[in-house]
């Protein structure tokens, strides 16, 4: 098998959604009851938006909606683009490496000579920030890191792909 292809999962996640729509929600219910106390007209179904003072409670609900719909817009963006997403594709046959992910604007692709790939890492900090992660020991780079943003993988997976690719390309695995 000269060829490994593995894929790397982008933005396009179940959590991001579930939080651009939660975002998304608050920003309309924020909005909805800035127009309602400048309105003087309930337009929620919960509540008596209309009774608040415009000023300052309705403007400053108004000027909340306003961040939580840029930030709405923002998160829905980076989901329908899939930043992030891409592949690791390892080539015996031609000699490369090839890690290539989705930005905002462009695909961002790396060539790296399998020769001067040293070994595979595996990196796992617990915490309050906890990092899983694999990356390839380059020689004269940075680490190159080959698994995907976000939630943590569960420590046998990571373990188990490290093996794996640390197999195929013939390097050691560190850091286990």
């Amino acid at each position: 098998m000269p060829l490994l292809e593995l894929p790397v999962l982008g933005s396009r996640r179940l959590s991001n959604v579930l939080v651009a729509v939660v975002v998304t929600t608050g920003g309309l219910g924020f909005l909805l009851t800035s127009a309602s106390s400048y309105l003087g007209t309930d337009l929620l179904p919960i509540g008596h938006p209309a009774e608040l003072a415009w000023l300052p409670q309705g403007l400053v609900m108004g000027l909340y909606g306003l961040a939580a719909m840029a930030l709405c817009a923002y998160l829905w963006a980076v989901i329908g683009i899939d930043v992030g997403a891409g592949s690791n594709r390892f080539d015996r046959q031609a000699g490369t490496a090839t890690i290539s992910r989705r930005g905002f604007r462009q695909m961002i692709t790396v060539d790296i000579p399998l020769r001067d790939i040293q070994a595979v890492k595996v990196e796992v900090r617990d915490g309050l920030n906890p990092r899983r992660r694999l990356a390839l020991k380059v020689q004269g780079r940075r680490d190159m890191p080959l698994t995907r943003v976000g939630e943590p993988m569960p420590l046998a997976d990571l373990e188990l792909s490290g093996a794996q690719l640390a197999r195929f390309l013939g390097v050691p695995l560190e850091g286990v």
